[in-house]
């Protein structure tokens, strides 16, 4: 369960670039299909009262979820693709790959960045679909990096209400999903990814905080260090529990 024998290569992707490192992933998915996604964007505008977050109503979470999600543009989705070992795509190369997508927001990369609406073509008209409901995706505090990864893929704002949207992401990705902020807390690595990944004495191998590329990286890279200590030996790792949005 090693990760990255060799340097590791965050692949920057834009629009010119998009149907080769997607033609790319293609070629890998099948044999590497556990999958760890993280995505940035811009600061939230609708921000719940402190009181109703403590509540943890799911409902009212995913509510702001929504309304944020829709009409915010995602400027970075980083993927990370590795096999059941949790070795990384090297294409018989000196160095592992991880990905970096760049997409057109207000005020960035509107000359070179990614089109969502071009991405989604791609992703169906390559039939990603079908490799991507097979594979095993995490994220780190995931809500917002799956409910991202939903509007890119149809175009269409998030569903009114979260068993609906849930229902959707099991549709588009199959129900082997998991959040690593919400398998931490069971073993009481509380606060933020580096937080954790400081505590699972995990180096970050490639690129730097906040950056959706090395981000995604880094959760596989702490997901697999408790897989190695053999963590999961005593506690049932539930999926499609998205932090914040647990049924």
């Amino acid at each position: 369960m090693e990760l990255a024998q060799k340097p590791v290569i965050v692949r920057q992707v834009f629009e010119d670039e998009l149907e080769y490192e997607l033609r790319l992933i293609q070629s890998v998915v099948e044999d590497y299909p556990v999958v760890s996604i993280d995505t940035e964007f811009p600061n939230t505008v609708f921000k719940p009262d402190k009181e109703i977050v403590v509540l943890g109503n799911q409902h009212i979470t995913y509510h702001y979820m929504k309304s944020n999600v829709d009409i915010l543009d995602m400027t970075q989705l980083g993927l990370t693709f590795s096999d059941c070992e949790g070795d990384l795509p090297d294409f018989d190369t000196p160095f592992c790959y991880v990905w970096e997508f760049n997409f057109k927001s207000c005020g960035k990369n509107r000359r070179k960045g990614i089109d969502s609406r071009d991405f989604a073509t791609m992703f169906w008209n390559l039939g990603l679909f079908k490799y991507f409901r097979g594979s095993t995706w995490m994220a780190f505090h995931g809500s917002y990096d799956f409910g991202f990864l939903v509007k890119i893929l149809t175009q269409q704002p998030l569903p009114y209400d979260i068993e609906s949207f849930m229902g959707l992401l099991v549709y588009l990705l199959g129900d082997k999903i998991f959040d690593a902020k919400h398998t931490f807390k069971c073993f009481r690595l509380l606060g933020s990814l580096d937080k954790a990944a400081k505590q699972l004495n995990v180096v970050r191998l490639a690129g730097s905080s906040h950056q959706a590329g090395s981000d995604s990286l880094l959760t596989l890279q702490c997901f697999n260090e408790l897989r190695r200590l053999d963590a999961f030996g005593a506690i049932k790792i539930p999926t499609l529990a998205l932090y914040g949005l647990q049924l």
